[in-house]
């Protein structure tokens, strides 16, 4: 298993068939090393072919899968998760995420978290945490799991919706933070404020968002079914921000929620 989280990895959100085992194929070329899939993408099982056809040792990756909402109850989380090894051929995930709060507190968390701790003590998951989570939902999951257990809480965070308080909270309870929708749907590749920076810096826009996200400590993970970009993207963990272009970008939050699907999305802070 390895032993640390990449910082910046492989998303997989709304890739499929050809497009994902294409897209895992070049990254894991390009020296990926984190990818980052759930039940609900439809993917682990093209995911875990492409890994397994590219040669790479096991030991060199870090996977993470999320738990869907129907997998949520106490009977039903680790068969689920066995499920999800299996189609990742693969015998334990370095990390297992509840992806949503269960709607309507349907299964009651405690339940939840329990079925996940009884997972990560057979040895089926190295490391638990959240996904979609807002603050009082993160402070109950770390009072019931005790300090140091959770491992991150995945949210939607960009220029225009940067979770401050997600992010304050997590901080305090030491909790990692992973940003997904980091370039808000390419929305915020054509920002003024973005392309002056970048080219400044004779960097991509994406480059000086995922730099920006990374220079915050949080773990990043677009996704792209071009080879030329994923390249692109790893080369935004070499690109250093000032202080005051960190803080022309932290101007254009403006609370601006992409991912808000109704009768599944938390009360949100």
């Amino acid at each position: 298993m390895m032993n640390t989280m990449p910082p910046l990895g492989l998303g997989t959100f709304r890739l499929q068939g050809q497009a994902v085992t294409d897209s895992v194929r070049h990254g894991l070329q390009l020296g990926y090393r984190l990818i980052d899939t759930a039940q609900i993408y439809g993917n682990e099982a093209e995911i875990g072919a492409a890994i397994a056809a590219s040669g790479v040792p096991r030991r060199e990756l870090f996977l993470t899968t999320k738990i869907w909402t129907e997998h949520l109850a106490g009977d039903r989380l680790i068969a689920s998760l066995k499920d999800s090894l299996a189609r990742l051929r693969s015998e334990a995930v370095e990390l297992t995420l509840i992806h949503w709060p269960s709607p309507n507190g349907a299964v009651p968390l405690a339940e939840s978290l329990q079925a996940l701790a009884e997972a990560q003590a057979q040895g089926l998951t190295a490391r638990i945490g959240v996904s979609n989570f807002p603050v009082a939902l993160l402070r109950e999951a770390v009072a019931l799991l005790g300090p140091d257990r959770v491992f991150t809480n995945q949210v939607e965070l960009h220029p225009y919706l940067q979770n401050r308080a997600v992010v304050a909270a997590a901080r305090e309870l030491g909790v990692g933070i992973g940003s997904y929708m980091t370039l808000a749907y390419g929305e915020a590749l054509q920002d003024p404020v973005v392309r002056a920076i970048a080219a400044a810096r004779t960097a991509t826009p994406a480059q000086v968002l995922l730099a920006w996200a990374l220079q915050q400590g949080y773990a990043v993970i677009p996704s792209s079914t071009r080879r030329e970009n994923l390249q692109s993207n790893l080369r935004a963990a070499e690109l250093r921000l000032s202080t005051e272009e960190m803080a022309r970008i932290a101007a254009l939050d403006r609370g601006r929620r992409l991912v808000n699907p109704e009768g599944l999305a938390p009360a949100w802070d």
